[in-house]
């Protein structure tokens, strides 16, 4: 197979030496290896990504001269989430909200969903809507209470970050502003502060060191802030511990904002951010994965956007960055390090984030440090929109509107169209 592969490469005359060295299926560097990635490639009719961008990625990097070699091989599928779970099962109130205003054909054919729309603009319905959503969010806080005996207020603003633990998911980002927003709370107890409460859940691969330390990070600082009377309840954190489908279940519908904050350029999708928007949560979020989809179909207005670009993240990995700099420019983010590296959530134990607080000053691979200081002052746009309540809710409604198209069905018609040629 990798003969053939190599001597159709060579009859084009586009390819160099290196570029057929990188085509082939054998790594012959050192230990010979098979490239599983390029034998799957070659292997196949039809190569997709799951995400606009995920796809253009594959073209540009890891695929780069197999795709100039098959230029038709790789193609875009965007992932999908099941409405049936993610709406109709695990909301119920939206569901009926949902009936009641555009009818039922939404729960066979989600893309009329968009019925829902011209409802943005209705005072009434988006009392409706915003009843649906604090009985969601007590659902989740009479939860809270029971497992953690955390009390919360509903009316408060929910803020919720579930996946996997990972330093490109950037749970670290979340927390660092969590302690800085603590910190001007605390300093600056005369202006008029928007309450709130953020959700952290998701498990760490077993071996992940970093992503575990991330979540006792989260611990400790929902511990602390948490019982701090300074704050006046308009803080907390809660990080909701193990955390699964069933779980998922009752905190996306609860959501008021969904944080969907990766490193630009490293998350090929992601569902969570169309589960949450599917249910009425306004997204915080980079250009990265599904989210530039998103933005696409519920408008600039409707979604906050910060953060590096794909190229932007590229061009700083490549041509020098200084994250210490960074920090050192930012009096949040050091106010925010220092509270961390002196023990103030871990006294017991001051040296415990070290590790953690060191790679962010010597290398911040995942841009935490760049993305920062816009990240919190977007979180400050999202407490000016928080506070007009009829605004906000009309943004949240052409959410639901205009996240149809992120259907599995969708999806799979796609595959089944397109890639394995069989009715649907």
């Amino acid at each position: 197979i990798n003969a053939e592969v190599l001597l159709e490469a060579r009859a084009t005359n586009k390819f160099s030496g290196e570029q057929i060295s990188r085509i082939s299926l054998i790594q012959e560097n050192g230990d010979r290896r098979v490239r599983m990635g390029n034998l799957a490639f070659v292997g196949s009719h039809s190569i997709n990504g799951v995400s606009a961008l995920h796809t253009e990625l594959m073209k540009e990097t890891v695929f780069a001269d197999l795709h100039k070699l098959y230029p038709d091989r790789i193609n875009n599928k965007t992932n999908g989430i099941t409405p049936r779970r993610w709406l109709i099962q695990c909301n119920p109130g939206l569901t009926a909200l949902a009936r009641e205003a555009i009818g039922d054909r939404f729960l066979d054919d989600i893309d009329a969903i968009k019925g829902l729309d011209t409802f943005a603009g209705d005072a009434t319905f988006r009392e409706k809507f915003a009843a649906v959503k604090r009985a969601n969010k007590s659902r989740l806080a009479n939860l809270v209470a029971d497992r953690l005996g955390i009390k919360l207020d509903p009316s408060a603003l929910f803020d919720i970050q579930v996946k996997r633990i990972h330093e490109y998911k950037r749970q670290l980002l979340n927390i660092l502003e969590a302690v800085a927003l603590y910190d001007q709370i605390r300093s600056h107890p005369e202006r008029d502060w928007m309450p709130r409460v953020k959700f952290f859940g998701g498990k760490a691969a077993p071996s992940y060191h970093n992503a575990k330390l991330i979540i006792k990070l989260a611990n400790d600082v929902a511990r602390v802030i948490n019982r701090d009377p300074a704050v006046r309840g308009l803080l907390k954190v809660v990080f909701v511990p193990n955390y699964n489908v069933s779980l998922a279940e009752v905190l996306m519908p609860a959501a008021d904002l969904s944080e969907q904050i990766s490193t630009a350029g490293m998350e090929a999708s992601g569902t969570g951010n169309m589960k949450f928007a599917l249910n009425g949560a306004l997204t915080i979020g980079t250009l990265d994965g599904a989210n530039v989809e998103i933005k696409e179909c519920v408008g600039d207005d409707n979604i906050f956007i910060f953060g590096l670009t794909t190229a932007e993240v590229a061009e700083r990995r490549n041509n020098g960055y200084n994250p210490r700099a960074v920090i050192e420019g930012s009096p949040e983010l050091s106010q925010a390090l220092a509270a961390i590296s002196s023990g103030v959530f871990s006294p017991d134990d001051p040296q415990r984030y070290r590790a953690l607080i060191d790679g962010l000053y010597n290398s911040d691979w995942f841009m935490v440090a760049a993305d920062f200081d816009t990240y919190a002052a977007t979180q400050r746009d999202v407490d000016t929109v928080w506070r007009n309540s009829p605004d906000w809710y009309a943004r949240a409604i052409r959410n639901v509107a205009r996240v149809g198209w992120f259907s599995s069905d969708r999806t799979i018609r796609q595959y089944a169209k397109e890639i394995w040629n069989v009715p649907v």
